[in-house]
């Protein structure tokens, strides 16, 4: 990504608060103007989303799964402004429908944020390596790593994931729908997955 395409979306975000992705795609439909991305992140409500995302998450549920054989287990905390949200069946169904994507998929983390630096510095030294010998221009070799990193969150964060049951859709966006629906901010703080024999 070009360094001037880096400071746009870095730019974007500190104006509304919009995550990475949407800044991006943003930028791209306004052909790089700032003010136009910004309408358009607006029109979508990203950026009241945005302001609401400040917003304190005190109340919510914790949830559970056991896959059947219970070899597999699932606790999950998401947590929402008000306790007449976290006894919604929409709320209460986000929250089983998670448990289930993590049992399927085992992700590592909730969010990109969360995964560790020198995770992401050791995932780049293989793929370099593994490209090393394919005598690419460095500027291609970046875009592919880059490539490769989106991938690696695909796989590993749960917020990146593809669900389970409609490949189409991240997870993201099915915490973002809820977000928009109820007017309150929901945030997925944390979760653990069990199974027999793993450490």
């Amino acid at each position: 990504m070009p360094q001037q395409e880096k400071e746009l979306i870095v730019q974007l975000r500190n104006k509304t608060g919009a995550g990475i992705l949407d800044c991006k795609q943003a930028l791209v439909e306004s052909a790089g103007d700032l003010e136009k991305a910004t309408q358009i992140l607006r029109e979508k409500g990203i950026v009241k989303m945005a302001g609401r995302l400040l917003r304190a998450t005190q109340e919510g549920n914790i949830f559970s799964y056991i896959h059947p054989g219970s070899k597999v287990g699932v606790l999950l905390e998401v947590d929402c402004e008000t306790d007449f949200v976290a006894r919604t069946p929409d709320f209460q169904g986000l929250g089983k429908e998670l448990t289930l994507q993590i049992a399927a998929m085992s992700p590592r983390w909730v969010a990109t944020e969360e995964v560790p630096a020198e995770e992401i510095t050791r995932e780049k030294e293989i793929y370099r390596k593994q490209l090393a010998e394919e005598k690419k221009p460095e500027n291609v070799i970046q875009k592919i790593i880059e490539g490769k990193i989106n991938n690696f969150y695909g796989q590993t964060v749960l917020m990146e994931q593809k669900w389970v049951k409609d490949e189409s859709r991240q997870i993201r966006q099915l915490v973002e729908e809820l977000r928009s629906k109820t007017g309150e901010n929901l945030k997925v703080r944390r979760f653990v997955r069990f199974q027999v024999g793993e450490e």
